[in-house]
């Protein structure tokens, strides 16, 4: 009898947690103010990086650069989309995308909800530093490390104490694939222009 009412409260959770079922769908409406800062703060984050990548895409010197930036142009504007529909679902407003380095007061409130800084951020900087850099590549990489480097942190933030599971699964995500991106451009970096970038790899903190 134990071993028959053990499978049947297994099986009724399995029911629960359905694509569309009720509690599937009060778990992924969950959130606190760290999943609400990220999603806010991730999605500009994201559109700075396609910008960059969508310069790369046309101005890189090295194939190896434009097909990368091409990937995060494929990837990151798919999170985008993700995000935004995350964002609408918990009523949040994504925040403005900033501009030569000038961030909103929102933006720094959401910064220090998740602890860390402007530079810590990835976000404090002018991408118009980019337009007509020599050599375009080096410069490409040594903005683009530390801007991931950035998502890197703040994808360890939500996992650390965020609590909606679709924001979690896309930390787990973000943080992978940036951080294998960040050890590529140090390789190609350090083999075309013999040092890997001075912000480093992949942060630890």
């Amino acid at each position: 009898m134990k071993t028959h009412r053990v499978a049947l409260c297994a099986a009724l959770a399995a029911l629960l947690m359905l694509p569309g079922s009720p509690a599937l769908a009060a778990a992924a409406g969950k959130a606190n103010a760290t999943d609400r800062a990220l999603v806010r703060e991730m999605i500009p984050h994201h559109q700075m990086a396609v910008h960059m990548a969508e310069m790369a895409s046309t101005d890189g010197e090295h194939a190896k650069i434009r097909r990368l930036a091409q990937r995060i142009i494929r990837t990151q504007s798919a999170e985008i989309r993700t995000m935004k529909r995350i964002a609408a679902s918990l009523d949040v407003t994504p925040a403005e995308m900033p501009m030569g380095g000038r961030m909103s007061e929102q933006m720094m409130r959401d910064l220090k909800t998740l602890g860390l800084t402007e530079e810590q951020s990835g976000m404090a900087m002018d991408m118009h530093d980019l337009h007509g850099a020599k050599p375009f590549d080096r410069m490409f990489i040594d903005m683009m490390i530390p801007h991931h480097q950035g998502a890197v942190r703040m994808a360890r933030v939500e996992l650390a104490k965020g609590i909606n599971p679709r924001l979690r699964r896309l930390a787990r995500t973000i943080m992978r694939d940036q951080a294998k991106e960040i050890r590529t451009m140090n390789i190609w970096r350090k083999a075309w222009y013999g040092a890997t970038s001075p912000a480093g790899g992949v942060p630890t903190s």
